[in-house]
């Protein structure tokens, strides 16, 4: 069975992210796309506007000193625009390391992203590792 054609899109997110292809991670998303990070700590918030959102990207790697790796594990699809993507995420940053899963919940309108909701298993493990 061929796989939906979100979910295909989102893969196709990571995958950019993985090889550092910002240019292609700009063309899967509008421009008006919102990611939201929860936590309490200084990359926690709402990034507006598609350069937000690759300005967060790369804050990602800066902090991680290159360390960020994300990697999909699998992708749910509900036919009605919405996608959780669960991924395991490794990371080092001063001193401490990050070593979990997590998910993104994608909303696509057509064939872009328009929102990401990150969902954490341990906010406190996030809040810690990026304080």
């Amino acid at each position: 069975m061929a796989e939906h054609p979100h979910a295909a899109l989102v893969r196709k997110g990571y995958e950019a992210i993985s090889r550092g292809d910002m240019d292609a991670v700009r063309g899967l998303m509008t421009g008006d796309c919102t990611h939201h990070v929860p936590g309490d700590h200084p990359l926690a918030g709402d990034y507006k506007g598609v350069d937000n959102v690759l300005r967060f990207y790369g804050l990602l790697f800066a902090e991680t000193d290159g360390s960020m790796r994300v990697e999909v594990r699998d992708l749910f699809v509900d036919g009605r625009g919405h996608v959780v993507a669960v991924h395991h995420q490794t990371a080092s940053r001063r001193g401490r390391t990050i070593d979990k899963n997590a998910c993104i919940v994608f909303r696509v309108v057509g064939d872009k992203i328009t929102d990401l909701d990150e969902c954490s298993p341990d906010l406190d493990e996030d809040n810690a590792f990026w304080a």
